[in-house]
């Protein structure tokens, strides 16, 4: 008869009966010190940075515009208080191709309380009091009215004209329009140049282009930001009724795990249905509109993303996923409809001991609190260290100059030898920049920075997944429920985790957050080199990051069994790693058709809130409804809050929703185990439920068996071979008895 080193000489040895377990261990040392220590220097070394960065760092660079001096506009408690507006005096400068080079057009840049609203040349206002004093709200300090024009032009005070301009993201751009398919500035196809010629309209427009390239990525990160101003407040209402909502299902699904299971299935059918009517809908409106046939190629990059929403091929791509998505899980439902019904067995069984611990849904809330720090001091420490260049003043020219583009001082300049060689020369702000050693190495301390914010926000999680599975496993470990479990037991395991691993806590999310930053890296060499590569190149990129996604995965899911095992018995990262490893490798059927088929059904949940919640949204934001017309506020972008609110709701439901995950996961292992520990008799009772085993033993398949299931099927084997060596004997005889 085969020995246990057979069955498990691959996948270690079984759980032995220990008459003293009786659930997490209480009697524990600390584990994985060294990497305790490692955690706790990166975090004081992290909040280093943070002081650095803020001490350095001035966010007023991203808000503001900023002039030819590296002063403010619009700054409040400054002289720009009131001139929010960048005034370019020679807009068709920007077409030089160095724009595109130094995001910097070459003129003189001026801070103004509003745009010029008519055309006029400087020489035509130096003739009329009142054009002249209107003209000098356009012009640099120290021009007075004795002053005559080419002295003014000569110093750079002044442009040579005014053109009729509108504000565009707190800067002054050309009011061009089109009428009779001729480019026309303030309804003129022609304009005085400041010089005596006559400009054509169209003459602007590189100009005006180049400048919009210069300044597009700030454009839309300002539009995107005075969008957050104004619909923070809807953004957090949307979030709290994600957060009910998820409260609301998690409680019903404690009572009644059953119907609200199929009841969150056909939910998520039929949101989703209604999304591919609603596509369909949006994209037979869109029929025989004017400009609704162009393809997504033709379009290309838009900043406004709104007009992607008025061609039809974007709704047909849209109702094509929905609908992609609707078959799959309809076919799921059917092919997975058997082992459905024992998962929703499971859940019920989850929702026994999440009703012992009913404190465990509130968990989430602590989670996100932590993790909301951890978000909030990243981006903080980001936004200061971006911003914690120096202003960079360079030489601009427009003749021919050896000291073009070279760094200047604009307090002193006048009297510089670079300004008597080149006369027409001006030193203006160019590029927020340095050459200190902190600026040196300012990319490393931003890659710093995410590689810590990477480390802290998987340790929260990982503190959250040990902690719920601690408080789990108390209750499957008490005999008599609840009576034999402990008075607090979230809080017992809470302690346990911080006080005694939370060493192997940092070097889980160690592991974990490594292999996050080299995607992250990898990603980064993907965009840097695109274009560049060739298709081998490409393809063992692909491959490189199909790899990584693969492993992040893989470490996810060992690294949650191991904290499993490190909460019920206090060792190592590395031997809970290889025990929980190897103890599912011994129930690998069960594994593969109960816990992944009862995490499809938790996803549906997910899948279901972030519907309701983003359905809701659609309609507020987006003013497709009358009723929410006046109320919505007005956005630039109204796909901003409605993916914000999606994204967040979806973190939100899987906040709650890893709450049962977490215990099914550890309700699974604990059951692995009483199976290797115990045999059910009296001297050696299990500890699950007749329920859990059940569910769960009909579904063993051809899983290895326990130690003694092992050590029946032995005795077994040995009586019934005594029982055929006696037969053998009574056939000789009678065969020697006739003989």
């Amino acid at each position: 008869m085969p020995q246990e080193g057979e069955y498990y000489g691959k996948h270690g040895e079984p759980r032995k009966y220990d008459p003293t377990f009786k659930g997490p261990l209480q009697n524990r040392g600390c584990t994985d010190i060294v990497c305790c220590i490692l955690f706790i220097v990166a975090i004081l070394c992290y909040i280093g940075v943070g002081i650095l960065a803020w001490s350095q760092g001035d966010p007023r660079k991203v808000i503001y515009p900023t002039d030819s001096r590296g002063q403010f506009c619009g700054q409040a408690g400054t002289p720009l208080e009131n001139k929010p507006l960048l005034f370019y005096f020679n807009i068709m400068k920007c077409a030089s191709p160095m724009v595109l080079l130094e995001f910097q057009c070459p003129t003189t840049q001026i801070c103004v309380e509003k745009c010029p609203e008519k055309f006029m040349t400087l020489i035509k206002a130096t003739n009329n009091r009142k054009d002249f004093d209107y003209y000098k709200s356009f012009c640099r300090e120290g021009v007075t009215n004795s002053m005559s024009t080419p002295e003014i032009l000569k110093l750079g005070l002044c442009p040579a004209m005014l053109t009729p301009s509108k504000p565009f993201t707190r800067r002054c751009f050309p009011a061009l329009g089109k009428k009779g398919g001729v480019i026309t500035v303030g309804n003129n196809s022609h304009f005085d140049d400041g010089t005596g010629n006559m400009r054509d309209a169209k003459d602007l427009i590189d100009g005006v282009k180049n400048a919009t390239v210069a300044i597009e990525a700030r454009q839309v990160v300002m539009k995107i930001f005075e969008d957050y101003t104004q619909s923070w407040y809807w953004i957090l209402i949307g979030l709290v009724i994600a957060t009910v909502l998820s409260l609301i299902f998690i409680v019903l699904l404690r009572f009644l795990a059953g119907i609200m299971v199929w009841v969150m299935v056909a939910l998520v059918i039929i949101v989703i249905g209604y999304g591919i009517f609603h596509c369909y809908m949006e994209y037979a409106d869109l029929k025989g509109t004017p400009g609704a046939d162009v393809t997504l190629q033709d379009l290309g990059f838009q900043t406004d993303f709104a007009v992607y929403l008025q061609i039809r091929q974007t709704w047909l791509a849209f109702m094509i996923i929905l609908a992609i998505v609707e078959v799959i899980i309809i076919l799921l439902l059917i092919f997975l409809r058997k082992r459905i019904l024992i998962a929703i067995a499971l859940i019920k069984e989850a929702s026994k001991a999440v009703g012992h611990v009913m404190c465990s849904l509130l968990y989430p809330l602590f989670t996100f609190l932590l993790l909301a720090i951890v978000i909030a001091y990243w981006a903080t420490t980001a936004v200061f260290l971006s911003t914690s260049n120096e202003p960079i003043y360079k030489v601009f020219n427009e003749t021919a100059c050896e000291h073009s583009r070279k760094t200047c001082d604009p307090a002193n300049y006048t009297t510089t030898n670079m300004k008597a060689e080149c006369p027409d020369s001006e030193c203006l702000f160019a590029f927020y920049g340095g050459e200190t050693v902190y600026h040196k190495y300012l990319i490393g301390l931003q890659f710093y920075n995410v590689f810590l914010f990477f480390w802290c926000a998987n340790f929260v999680t990982a503190l959250g997944q040990m902690t719920l599975a601690g408080a789990f496993a108390s209750y499957y470990w008490a005999f008599v429920k609840p009576d034999d479990m402990p008075s607090f037991p979230l809080f017992s395991s809470l302690g346990r985790a911080l006080r005694y691993h939370t060493g192997t806590l940092a070097f889980g999310s160690l592991i974990l957050s490594i292999i996050q930053i080299i995607r992250v890296l990898l990603e980064y060499l993907d965009h840097k080199l695109k274009g560049a590569h060739n298709k081998c190149t490409r393809f063992l990129m692909c491959c490189l990051k199909c790899c990584f996604w693969c492993l992040e995965k893989c470490i996810k899911f060992l690294n949650r069994n191991a904290y499993i095992m490190v909460a019920i018995y206090g060792k190592n990262f590395c031997t809970s790693a290889r025990d929980a490893f190897f103890l599912l490798m011994r129930n690998m059927i069960r594994v593969a058709v109960l816990d992944k088929v009862t995490d499809f059904l938790l996803f549906l949940g997910k899948l279901l809130i972030v519907g309701l919640v983003g359905v809701f949204a659609f309609f507020f934001f987006s003013g497709k409804v009358k009723a929410f017309e006046n109320t919505a506020p007005h956005l630039h972008y109204y796909w901003v809050p409605i993916l914000t609110v999606v994204v967040g709701s979806y973190l939100i439901a899987h906040g709650f929703f890893s709450v049962y995950a977490m215990c099914v996961d550890t309700l699974f292992l604990c059951f692995c185990e009483d199976l290797e520990r115990n045999d059910g008799s009296a001297a050696r009772p299990y500890y699950m439920s007749t329920t859990l085993r059940d569910i769960l033993w009909e579904n063993k398949a051809e899983g290895p068996p326990s130690s003694a299931q092992l050590q029946d099927e032995e005795i077994s084997g040995q009586q019934q071979q005594t029982k055929e060596e006696d037969t053998s004997l009574v056939v000789r005889s009678s065969v020697v008895k006739d003989a």
